[in-house]
């Protein structure tokens, strides 16, 4: 695998960003590899996205992320998008517009990766476990699956509890969250459960944000919408989300042309 630090200019920003890039690479010789045959097509792509206190290189430090998705020929974008909860922030950045619009782009000019639906995957953490169902709920057409760990899902039950309220301000001004493009609750209201792809909720036990992920697998499945649920004795720990993603990784929908 190829380990990728990439500083780009990004136009919705403004301003000068970074992702890290995983990428298979065709080796022969390496020691202690378990990789996949080699395949001519372009690699499935999964967007990685962090949480609040972190940035684009986290789950590199502190996962195996390289290697679990070595082994399955998997191409993993990780962006940094700072304490934007992936939105249009009222002050600050234009993180919704970047991730959603921008990076797919820029990916694609950079590297080689599929565009197809099919093989593009998005996941993510705390704030990033929102980001992550946000552009599944807002973009189905363009994901295949997606998934949330520990996810900080209900912002507005975040606003109205006064967590994190200083964010929160930054991110939405004084708007309300209810019945809004950022409210998943309301996405989930207002989507096709036929259109929507697959999704995956886990959380740990002892986490404070266990009830976000709850509520939230709850009116999915009111809802009809294919969603997958784990949970585990664990709160929002490195060591759970080290494990839990390999779950998600397996769980992921990769074709024969992937898993050889």
């Amino acid at each position: 695998m190829a380990l990728i630090r990439c500083d780009f200019f990004s136009d919705a920003l403004e301003l000068s960003t970074s992702m890290t890039v995983v990428l298979p690479q065709r080796v022969e010789t390496r020691i202690g590899t378990d990789e996949p045959p080699p395949s001519d097509e372009p690699p499935p792509v999964l967007y990685l996205l962090h949480g609040l206190s972190d940035d684009d290189t986290i789950w590199s430090r502190r996962t195996s992320i390289e290697r679990y998705a070595e082994a399955l020929g998997l191409a993993v974008v990780m962006p940094a998008v700072h304490r934007s909860f992936y939105t249009d922030m009222r002050h600050g950045g234009r993180y919704w517009t970047f991730v959603s619009e921008e990076l797919p782009q820029v990916v694609s000019q950079l590297f080689r990766v599929s565009t197809e639906r099919e093989r593009t995957f998005v996941a993510g953490l705390s704030m990033g476990g929102y980001g992550a169902l946000q552009l599944a709920l807002r973009q189905p057409g363009r994901f295949a699956a997606a998934a949330s760990l520990s996810g900080a899902l209900d912002l507005a039950g975040l606003r109205a509890r006064g967590d994190r309220d200083e964010t929160l301000r930054l991110v939405l001004g004084d708007d309300p969250v209810q019945g809004t493009p950022g409210d998943l609750f309301h996405l989930l209201d207002q989507a096709d459960p036929r259109a929507l792809p697959g999704l995956f909720v886990a959380c740990g036990t002892q986490d404070i944000l266990l009830g976000h992920s709850e509520r939230f697998v709850a009116q999915a499945r009111d809802r009809g919408v294919d969603v997958t649920d784990s949970y585990a004795p664990a709160d929002h720990t490195w060591d759970y989300w080290d494990s839990v993603i390999q779950e998600v990784l397996a769980w992921l929908p990769l074709d024969s042309r992937t898993s050889g």
